[in-house]
């Protein structure tokens, strides 16, 4: 069971864990919210979502030193 959810959490782009672990709380009740949010608002948060994906896989690619060099 642990394999699977270590799964889901690399897949899942680490949103939820990076915002648990900022406002102190545990992830899996950022993503429970997350999940009864979406079903009320019909999906309306994975627009922040996926922009909160992309942006922390921005922030990873910067602080790993990988800077795009245009030609």
């Amino acid at each position: 069971m642990n394999q699977l959810k270590h799964l889901l959490e690399r897949s899942a782009f680490g949103v939820c864990t990076y915002l648990g672990e900022k406002m102190g709380i545990a992830s899996a009740t950022v993503r429970l919210y997350f999940i009864y949010i979406s079903f009320i608002t019909m999906g309306s948060p994975l627009i922040f979502y996926f922009f909160a994906a992309f942006w922390l896989n921005i922030r990873r690619y910067f602080k790993n030193g990988k800077r795009i060099l245009w030609n």
